[in-house]
Protein backbone atom coordinates (compact mmCIF):
# COMPACT_ATOMS: atom_id res chain seq x y z
CA UNK A 1 0.00 0.00 0.00
CA UNK A 2 0.68 3.46 -0.53
CA UNK A 3 1.54 6.18 2.04
CA UNK A 4 -0.55 9.41 1.23
CA UNK A 5 1.21 12.75 2.36
CA UNK A 6 -0.89 15.11 4.01
CA UNK A 7 -0.84 17.14 0.56
CA UNK A 8 -1.92 13.95 -1.21
CA UNK A 9 -5.08 13.48 1.27
CA UNK A 10 -6.08 17.11 0.96
CA UNK A 11 -6.18 17.50 -2.59
CA UNK A 12 -7.94 13.63 -2.43
CA UNK A 13 -10.39 15.71 0.21
CA UNK A 14 -10.90 18.40 -1.99
CA UNK A 15 -11.79 16.34 -5.06
CA UNK A 16 -13.93 14.28 -3.25
CA UNK A 17 -17.82 14.24 -3.81
CA UNK A 18 -18.67 11.95 -0.74
CA UNK A 19 -17.18 12.78 2.51
CA UNK A 20 -18.19 8.97 3.44
CA UNK A 21 -16.58 7.51 0.50
CA UNK A 22 -13.04 9.92 1.51
CA UNK A 23 -13.06 8.38 4.61
CA UNK A 24 -14.12 5.02 3.42
CA UNK A 25 -10.54 5.36 0.84
CA UNK A 26 -8.33 6.89 3.46
CA UNK A 27 -9.38 5.53 6.55
CA UNK A 28 -5.79 4.00 7.25
CA UNK A 29 -4.43 7.52 6.76
CA UNK A 30 -6.65 9.19 9.34
CA UNK A 31 -5.52 9.97 13.13
CA UNK A 32 -8.33 6.84 15.32
CA UNK A 33 -6.53 7.77 18.54
CA UNK A 34 -6.99 10.40 21.17
CA UNK A 35 -4.26 12.42 22.60
CA UNK A 36 -3.88 10.45 25.80
CA UNK A 37 -3.89 7.09 23.67
CA UNK A 38 -1.48 8.31 21.87
CA UNK A 39 0.66 9.50 24.84
CA UNK A 40 0.02 5.80 26.60
CA UNK A 41 1.34 3.70 23.52
CA UNK A 42 4.15 6.09 23.59
CA UNK A 43 5.02 5.61 26.94
CA UNK A 44 4.32 1.68 26.69
CA UNK A 45 6.48 1.52 23.67
CA UNK A 46 9.64 3.35 24.71
CA UNK A 47 9.12 1.13 28.43
CA UNK A 48 8.87 4.73 30.41
CA UNK A 49 7.66 5.19 33.26
CA UNK A 50 4.76 7.96 33.95
CA UNK A 51 6.02 9.33 37.16
CA UNK A 52 9.41 9.74 35.87
CA UNK A 53 8.52 11.56 32.75
CA UNK A 54 6.56 13.70 34.71
CA UNK A 55 9.18 15.33 36.90
CA UNK A 56 11.60 15.22 33.83
CA UNK A 57 8.88 17.30 32.35
CA UNK A 58 8.33 19.36 35.48
CA UNK A 59 4.58 18.54 35.39
CA UNK A 60 2.49 18.34 38.66
CA UNK A 61 1.98 14.56 39.03
CA UNK A 62 -1.84 15.28 39.36
CA UNK A 63 -2.44 17.28 36.72
CA UNK A 64 -0.08 15.17 34.23
CA UNK A 65 -2.18 12.20 35.42
CA UNK A 66 -5.35 13.52 34.45
CA UNK A 67 -3.15 14.30 30.65
CA UNK A 68 -2.94 10.31 30.33
CA UNK A 69 -6.71 9.47 31.50
CA UNK A 70 -7.83 12.16 29.00
CA UNK A 71 -9.49 14.48 31.56
CA UNK A 72 -7.35 17.01 30.81
CA UNK A 73 -6.35 18.78 27.50
CA UNK A 74 -2.86 20.24 28.11
CA UNK A 75 -1.58 23.88 27.16
CA UNK A 76 1.00 24.00 24.28
CA UNK A 77 3.75 24.31 26.51
CA UNK A 78 2.43 21.72 29.17
CA UNK A 79 2.09 19.84 26.24
CA UNK A 80 5.97 20.80 25.20
CA UNK A 81 7.08 19.84 28.69
CA UNK A 82 5.60 16.52 28.57
CA UNK A 83 7.10 15.52 25.67
CA UNK A 84 10.23 16.52 26.48
CA UNK A 85 9.66 14.82 29.76
CA UNK A 86 8.91 11.85 27.57
CA UNK A 87 12.43 12.46 25.59
CA UNK A 88 10.43 12.47 22.07
CA UNK A 89 12.53 13.20 18.95
CA UNK A 90 11.57 16.95 17.20
CA UNK A 91 9.55 14.59 14.60
CA UNK A 92 7.56 12.80 17.77
CA UNK A 93 6.97 16.22 19.35
CA UNK A 94 5.79 18.01 15.85
CA UNK A 95 3.39 14.74 15.56
CA UNK A 96 1.90 14.43 18.75
CA UNK A 97 1.36 18.94 18.66
CA UNK A 98 -0.82 18.63 15.17
CA UNK A 99 -2.78 15.47 16.70
CA UNK A 100 -3.48 17.93 19.95
CA UNK A 101 -4.57 20.76 17.18
CA UNK A 102 -1.51 22.78 17.88
CA UNK A 103 0.70 24.63 15.46
CA UNK A 104 4.17 22.47 15.22
CA UNK A 105 7.22 24.32 16.28
CA UNK A 106 8.09 26.75 13.90
CA UNK A 107 11.98 27.54 13.02
CA UNK A 108 11.48 31.10 11.83
CA UNK A 109 9.56 31.93 15.44
CA UNK A 110 12.18 32.87 17.68
CA UNK A 111 10.79 31.35 21.03
CA UNK A 112 10.34 27.78 18.92
CA UNK A 113 13.76 27.68 17.55
CA UNK A 114 15.07 27.69 21.83
CA UNK A 115 12.33 24.87 21.98
CA UNK A 116 13.70 22.81 18.97
CA UNK A 117 17.04 23.42 20.42
CA UNK A 118 15.80 22.14 23.51
CA UNK A 119 14.61 18.81 22.01
CA UNK A 120 17.64 18.56 20.06
CA UNK A 121 20.46 18.73 22.37
CA UNK A 122 18.04 16.40 24.42
CA UNK A 123 17.99 19.36 27.13
CA UNK A 124 15.65 19.56 30.45
CA UNK A 125 12.98 21.89 30.76
CA UNK A 126 14.57 24.12 33.77
CA UNK A 127 17.67 24.44 31.13
CA UNK A 128 15.49 24.80 28.43
CA UNK A 129 13.41 27.89 30.60
CA UNK A 130 17.25 29.52 31.20
CA UNK A 131 17.59 29.77 27.52
CA UNK A 132 14.57 31.71 26.85
CA UNK A 133 14.77 33.63 29.97
CA UNK A 134 18.42 34.83 28.38
CA UNK A 135 16.97 35.47 25.16
CA UNK A 136 13.94 37.20 26.91
CA UNK A 137 11.38 35.02 25.72
CA UNK A 138 8.56 33.87 28.16
CA UNK A 139 9.55 30.87 29.91
CA UNK A 140 7.46 27.51 29.57
CA UNK A 141 4.34 27.46 32.13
Amino acid sequence: MENKSTGDLLENLKSSKNIGQYFKENKTYLIHETLAQILNRLIEEKGLNKSAVLKRGEINDIYGYQLFSGNRNPSRDKLFCLCSGMQLSLVETQQIFKTAGFAPLYPKNKRDCILILGIEKNLTVCEINEMLFDNQEETLK
